[in-house]
């Protein structure tokens, strides 16, 4: 089954109780989230909220500026770490978690296994990040198993590039962090000579402020400094992105998100994801991607499972929920881009890099995702997500530190989510402290979750387009800018589901289902139907098929009509 629910956790965040919310806090004055956070308690409620599947971010270990000296972890140079908490994808050893995230720092890794196999009790399965495509600059496993190599331990150095090294070079240049000035006196300032290229591919030893400045860029075979490829004999980094991967697939994790998947070869993902696959069939490769011209080779010839729906559907839907977009662009989706192969699309509305719906830079309303998640949830099989706190309308308001003020979560400092606290009421997840608003909103996701996990025809039915019989005037009173109609069915069951996605329109329309669709369905178009809401009202009617379905839809409503003779 393909219709996962996914609920993101970004794990620093999750059970953080203070909200001292220093600006630019140390770990001391504004704390941090622990893998014992997410207890019983915490699990209880998510697998009750309907899901499936929960994404751990940032739970490898990453540059930060906190001193964990003492418990024989190298300390980072501020210069190249962002935030006082550090980018969980600058990632500092592949074979290690987080120490901020255990409360017994030497027993780091046997926390995380813990709720590991804590998850697992509640039905729920575990993803985590993978993070291929770049390092920390400071890089150095001091966890890995014994016999395996660092990356960059034997490499030749005095070449730009060679398939036997694991990173690129800029022999006779030296590193310059645009943030030189923040080496700290009691930090050993960080000495990259010769230089490596930037984790986003900038050529250059001194990059700029804006850019992945705090990493470097991996080598898979592929030259950066001519464009050619070296793929044969297979490069040294391969082996070692293998092991990496073999090794916390062992840990008994179900998947992987797969960051910047799209910056590393898809030759890399072909050859590794078939090898983890015959040792872990059943674990789940999710690829974070950002051109659609590569869609179908990184599911065909990568062998992803799902991949981010975000230049896309998510893009579309934005729009729309901020008023000036309009649901032809969700025609253009499925026909132009993806509608073969939709089952293996993560539809969502929020992540850590994208803003909060609820926060002034984008919708400045939870609520307007009601429309949008449903469709997100409904359109087609595949898989959903939630980023933890967008049930509950989190705002992300303000600068938390390197995090600037712009409506997303930080992922770089310590921090603590007020709107969030409510729910997470002194680790007892409960949602007593919440206000009357945000149970409703959460509620809604509830109902949602549910839906989609109850329904055949959601989660195998086939998908059936209804805009094209409805616009340019054919139904009276709709408007195929902001309303947006479609099938889903299975033998067993028949939905007509449509959205509202008007702020303020109210619409009278009647939605024409053609004579193919009732054939398809295998339903007698001059039979009376009877319809009924199955989600979020109790409305039931009756109408004669080949008439049409009347409909009242109020301002970003949604309507789940089963169809039954």
């Amino acid at each position: 089954m393909d219709k996962l629910i996914i609920y993101q956790i970004f794990t620093r965040l999750f059970g953080n109780q203070k909200t001292t919310n220093i600006h630019n806090g140390t770990y001391a004055e504004n704390g941090a989230g622990k893998f014992n956070d997410i207890n019983e308690a915490a699990l209880q409620s998510i697998r009750q909220f309907g899901v499936s599947h929960v994404w751990f971010t940032g739970i490898v270990e990453h540059a930060t500026q906190t001193d964990y000296s003492a418990f024989g972890i190298k300390p980072d140079d501020p210069a190249v770490v962002k935030g006082k908490a550090g980018s969980p994808y600058a990632v500092k050893d592949y074979y290690d978690v987080d120490p901020d995230l255990a409360v017994d720092v030497p027993n780091r890794m046997a926390e995380f296994e813990a709720l590991v196999h804590r998850t697992h009790a509640h039905g729920l399965k575990v993803i985590i990040d993978f993070v291929p495509n770049h390092v920390a600059r400071q890089y150095g496993s001091d966890a890995r198993p014994t016999g395996v190599v660092d990356l960059g331990e034997k490499d030749d150095t005095s070449v730009h590039f060679s398939p036997n090294n694991n990173f690129y070079y800029l022999p006779g240049e030296t590193f310059v962090s645009p943030e030189a000035g923040r080496s700290s006196p009691n930090r050993t300032p960080i000495h990259e000579y010769p230089a490596k290229v930037t984790g986003s591919g900038s050529i250059t030893a001194q990059p700029d402020i804006n850019d992945w400045y705090e990493t470097v860029k991996l080598n898979y075979g592929f030259n950066v400094f001519d464009g050619s490829r070296q793929f044969d004999p297979i490069p040294d980094t391969w082996h070692k992105m293998l092991d990496i991967l073999l090794f916390w697939s062992a840990k008994g994790i179900d998947g992987f998100r797969c960051d910047m998947a799209h910056m590393v070869p898809v030759a890399f993902w072909h050859w590794a994801i078939g090898r983890v696959k015959r040792q872990y069939p059943r674990l789940i490769f999710i690829a974070e991607i950002y051109d659609p011209s590569l869609y179908r080779s990184f599911i065909f010839e990568g062998g992803f499972d799902y991949l981010y729906d975000k230049v896309g559907l998510y893009d579309s839907l934005r729009r729309l929920m901020e008023g000036h977009g309009s649901c032809y662009e969700l025609t253009r989706v499925w026909q132009q881009e993806s509608g073969d192969f939709a089952q293996h699309m993560l539809r969502f509305l929020e992540t850590h890099d994208e803003q909060r719906i609820a926060s002034r830079f984008f919708a400045n309303d939870p609520w307007a995702a009601v429309p949008a998640m449903t469709l997100a949830a409904t359109m087609h099989t595949g898989p959903t997500l939630l980023y933890f706190g967008q049930e509950v309308g989190v705002r992300a308001e303000g600068s938390e530190g390197f995090s600037g003020d712009d409506g997303r979560t930080t992922i770089f400092d310590y921090w603590g989510l007020p709107e969030w606290q409510g729910w997470l009421n002194g680790g007892r997840y409960d949602g007593a402290g919440l206000t009357d608003d945000q149970r409703n909103l959460r509620a809604f996701y509830q109902r949602l979750n549910h839906l989609v996990n109850g329904s055949d025809a959601i989660q195998n039915g086939y998908f059936y387009d209804l805009q094209y019989v409805n616009d340019n005037g054919q139904s009276a009173g709709y408007d195929a800018h902001q309303i947006y109609s479609y099938l889903r069915f299975t033998d067993r069951q028949k939905l007509l589901i449509v959205c509202n996605f008007s702020q303020h329109q109210t619409y009278e329309t009647t939605i024409a289902i053609p004579e193919a669709a009732f054939d398809a369905m295998g339903l007698n178009s001059s039979r009376t139907l009877r319809l009924s809401d199955i989600f979020l009202t109790d409305i039931q009617f009756e109408a004669i098929g080949r008439r049409g379905i009347p409909l009242e839809l109020p301002p970003r409503s949604v309507r789940v009509l089963e169809i039954k003779l």
